[in-house]
């Protein structure tokens, strides 16, 4: 079995609707999930949302690399061809006593390329061995955002399209605590964007949203609202994250 065939089954919740419920509306009377206004500067603190943890999936490699424009190769200085997508992140902390930035958290995103290629790795349909386009990672600011430019991920077999993220807080210490998942699109938008170069030239995709099994446990949380912005597409994703006790 590769890697690709680990991405197979989704890995568990972060944070329940329930548990949003409970823990925001015991500790201020009013928190609701999704609501903008649980904290004390409630103008500044995205939306209190939990999301669903799913499968790290293939080739997550942890090659430190530092920035925000993941679209370039460091080795050989090439950038991969696609339409761009911008990804913000507004990541918040919830506690009982409701939800804040969370600041100083590590933020990864990888996925494959036009055509359906991670670098970095050997797999049985090619090997980018010492690549590393379309990763990377960014700490997230006083705000809890983290900002990526990339490009729309491509596609591969026994998937739909997607994009995978790790978020880590205190990852070098004996308490750190991560969360990992995937990002997904809307099928039209999808279709659209694989009618046009380079996505084109791999041909039509074999499997849409509602035939993934890992889309089907918690995707429809998980899908990226996209803005049109001319040449691409923007994105922003609010998560609040519940650390074990």
């Amino acid at each position: 079995m590769n890697d690709r065939d680990r991405d197979d089954q989704q890995t568990g919740l972060v944070l329940t609707r329930r548990e949003v419920f409970a823990i925001l509306g015991a500790a201020t009377g009013a928190g609701i999930l999704g609501s903008k206004a649980q904290a004390s500067s409630p103008a500044s603190v995205p939306g209190c949302v939990g999301r669903p943890e799913q499968t790290e999936g293939p080739y997550f490699l942890d090659m430190q690399i530092n920035r925000s424009d993941i679209r370039s190769d460091p080795s050989d200085g090439s950038v991969v061809e696609g339409i761009p997508l911008t990804l913000e992140f507004r990541v918040v902390q919830v506690t009982a006593k409701g939800c804040a930035p969370l600041a100083g958290a590590v933020v990864d995103v990888w996925h494959c390329d036009a055509r359906g290629v991670y670098s970095g790795v050997r797999d049985p349909h090619f090997n980018t061995t010492g690549k590393k386009f379309l990763r990377g990672y960014q700490v997230t600011d006083s705000d809890g955002k983290a900002r990526f430019t990339t490009i729309f991920p491509g596609w591969y077999p026994g998937r739909t399209v997607h994009l995978h993220f790790k978020i880590r807080i205190n990852p070098s210490t004996r308490t750190g605590y991560e969360f990992t998942s995937q990002l997904y699109f809307d099928d039209s938008v999808t279709d659209q964007v694989h009618t046009q170069s380079p996505y084109s030239s791999r041909g039509r995709r074999m499997m849409r949203n509602s035939d993934d099994g890992i889309f089907r446990a918690g995707g429809d949380q998980l899908t990226l609202a996209l803005t049109n912005q001319g040449q691409g597409y923007a994105a922003v994703f609010d998560i609040g994250l519940q650390r074990p006790a």
